[in-house]
């Protein structure tokens, strides 16, 4: 039987625009951009959504209605790919309302990006609802993920909660370090080394391979081979690309 993932987060438009800058500005030095094309999707926990799809996974997704007007836009040099800025609209993302969450999935996978949409008591009482509840959170952690299934977090964020994790949680987290792979349960998943275009919206397709594989499999070892795999593929492409399936 197919398995079912409810998406639950916050989501905005991811902008790339991509320019030539031959010149600095003569009245500061900053370089004067020139701009070449310009590319968007949908990001955030909707990127999750759209990676999940593409590889066939079966999911719904609880997000703001508001996601289009919040925006992170990125100006990118169209040669080497360097980020000259970023420019974010504010994040005026409204709470989530518990009662539209439906707990009939097999999996319930929470897309925090600490703008608002969740609370530290709206997980905890997710996690308190359902069994199955994978979280890939900016938040620090706390009792609030006790009863969590996985936790999905990168190293940045994992040093800012170090101090703060509980005895028993440390065996659910599954902590990514870019091109040094996967750790989970101190035991190492490498990655292979690839040429890295643009990480952006990596956390996003290594998240979405696990759930995916996951449900498939039941294996979270496997899982995590897997995502490892879909999250090298994507960072050889500028933007935020998707896993394309095999």
């Amino acid at each position: 039987m197919i398995k079912k993932i409810l998406i639950i987060g916050e989501s905005c438009r991811d902008i790339f625009v991509y320019c030539k800058a031959n010149r600095l500005c003569p009245d500061i030095p900053v370089p004067v951009l020139g701009i070449i094309n310009q590319t968007e999707n949908p990001g955030m926990a909707k990127n999750v959504e759209r990676n999940v799809k593409n590889i066939e996974g079966i999911c719904d997704i609880l997000t703001n209605s508001n996601w289009k007007d919040v925006t992170k836009t990125r100006y990118m040099h169209n040669v080497s790919n360097h980020m000259f800025v970023r420019v974010d609209t504010d994040h005026n993302i409204k709470r989530i309302n518990l009662k539209d969450i439906s707990f009939d999935y097999d999996i319930i996978a929470i897309s925090d990006y600490n703008k608002g949409f969740l609370h530290e008591g709206d997980i905890k009482y997710i996690c308190e609802n359902h069994n199955n509840v994978f979280i890939d959170t900016k938040k620090v952690l706390g009792d609030w993920v006790s009863k969590v299934k996985f936790i999905k977090i990168n190293n940045y964020e994992y040093e800012h909660s170090k101090d703060s994790i509980l005895k028993g949680l440390e065996n659910k987290i599954i902590c990514t370090k870019g091109g040094e792979g996967a750790i989970f349960k101190n035991k190492t998943y490498p990655v292979n080394k690839v040429e890295v275009k643009d990480t952006s919206g990596a956390g996003d397709s290594f998240f979405a391979a696990l759930l995916v594989k996951y449900a498939e499999t039941e294996d979270i070892e496997e899982s995590i081979k897997y995502a490892n795999e879909c999250a090298s593929m994507v960072v050889r492409k500028k933007g935020v690309s998707v896993i394309e399936k095999n």
